[in-house]
């Protein structure tokens, strides 16, 4: 019983940890292009004209 004493704060402090991170990643942007990643990988790149 008193390892609870010592657990749920270390759970909360994580939990806010991670709250912190997710609302950090929210205002940076890093959500705002979902498709472009999706879009990207199946682009191979050779629609560029070759400058020779």
């Amino acid at each position: 019983m008193t390892n609870l004493i010592f657990l749920i704060p270390i759970a909360l402090f994580l939990g806010g940890l991670g709250l912190a991170g997710f609302l950090w990643s929210m205002r940076s942007g890093q959500y705002e292009d979902l498709d472009g990643a999706a879009w990207r990988i199946l682009d191979d790149g050779e629609d560029k004209p070759d400058e020779d």
